[in-house]
């Protein structure tokens, strides 16, 4: 397999069974370093994911110039092979009123949530964050107007070949956001050779890309603004056609510890553009509607997100979860952190809860 992501790290293989079954609902990669952990120390798992193939966001978003889709597949398919790891994919898991989210394209089967917690003796929730947060202004429903997540995803599945349809082609795209999805964007739509123009709300310092990133898109052929955020989506017969901005100045820092940016009056202007990427952030997509989530013991936040108390246990004591879901969007690095972290919390738990004393097979990190 050559260099590949090892989701097991240091194991060499797996211990003998522990004849306790989990499942793990989301492959990306708090899920899958999750799976490593658990599988080494004799658990069974069953890892269940919408997408046709294992990796979320690392497989389905992010660019192969960052994180190659061939390490992520190799990583994976080391833990169906040699930790007896089931990996069932276009099967979402999902229980109450279903809302759409980003990446449901290719999902073939629905599961029932409820069914999978009869079924397995401790279940592991890592379904990440799978739908976009657009600002509410005039003209986000154009034809015309899209996410960084969906923008990526759909280009991602085509070049898959899982989509037969290429995403439709632009002349001039604006991208709006500061961070690695809106980076992302702006470069893959340079490489289909339109004219990019990336607007930030903050400065260059403030963005969440960090400094270099944003250089290096610059330096590629992307323009980039800083100090505005756009107010409309300017549409002609339902067809977005540019964007209006604001002119904006930094303030006193708001509640994320960062510079408010604050209106300038009269600081209007606009851009061309026949396709509008939002790139602003995502919500965490549990798999329950926030109606059906207490009759299964699972708290959610005001935020979507899942309540975990110190242990990343749920309130269904059988229920733990990790990454995106519990914390909000983030890197792969704390992701995988979650995933590790929570594993070993289920691990000590469930030793306990059954009288057991067998060390985990996974060496420290």
């Amino acid at each position: 397999m050559g260099d590949y992501m090892k989701f097991a790290f240091m194991c060499r293989g797996r211990r003998q069974s522990l004849n306790t079954r989990v499942a793990v609902i989301g492959a990306g990669p708090a899920g899958l370093s999750a799976t490593g952990f658990l599988a080494c120390s004799g658990y069974d798992v069953d890892v269940y994911d919408k997408q046709p193939l294992p990796g979320g966001l690392m497989t389905f978003a992010i660019p192969p110039w960052r994180i190659p889709p061939s390490r992520v597949l190799d990583g994976a398919r080391e833990l169906e092979e040699k930790f007896n790891v089931k990996i069932i994919t276009r099967s979402k898991v999902y229980a109450g009123e279903e809302t759409h989210e980003e990446g449901d394209n290719l999902v073939e089967k629905k599961i029932n949530l409820e069914d999978i917690l009869s079924q397995y003796d401790l279940v592991l929730i890592t379904t990440g964050t799978w739908i976009s947060k657009i600002p509410k202004l005039p003209g986000t429903g154009a034809r015309g107007v899209t996410t960084a997540l969906e923008y990526l995803y759909k280009w991602k599945i085509h070049e898959y070949n899982l989509a037969p349809v290429k995403p439709p082609i632009a002349k001039r795209i604006v991208v709006i956001g500061g961070g690695y999805s809106a980076v992302d964007a702006a470069e893959k739509a340079l490489k289909t050779g339109a004219e990019v123009h990336l607007v930030y709300r903050r400065t260059i310092r403030e963005a969440p890309a960090g400094i270099y990133e944003i250089e290096r898109i610059k330096r590629e052929g992307v323009a980039f603004t800083e100090l505005a955020s756009p107010v409309e989506i300017i549409e002609k017969n339902g067809v977005a056609m540019g964007v209006k901005f604001q002119k904006m100045t930094l303030g006193p820092p708001d509640e994320t510890g960062r510079p408010k940016p604050i209106p300038i009056p009269g600081g209007e202007f606009t851009v061309d553009a026949d396709l509008v990427v939002f790139a602003t952030g995502e919500s965490p997509t549990p798999p329950i509607s926030p109606s059906r989530a207490e009759a299964v013991g699972i708290k959610l936040n005001k935020d979507g997100s899942i309540w975990v108390n110190d242990i990343m246990q749920t309130s269904n004591p059988k229920v733990f979860a990790a990454g995106d879901v519990v914390h909000g969007a983030s890197r792969v690095g704390p992701a995988v952190r979650s995933g590790l972290k929570a594993a070993r919390y289920m691990h000590n738990w469930f030793m306990a809860k059954t009288g057991r004393m067998i060390t985990p097979g996974v060496i420290a990190q």
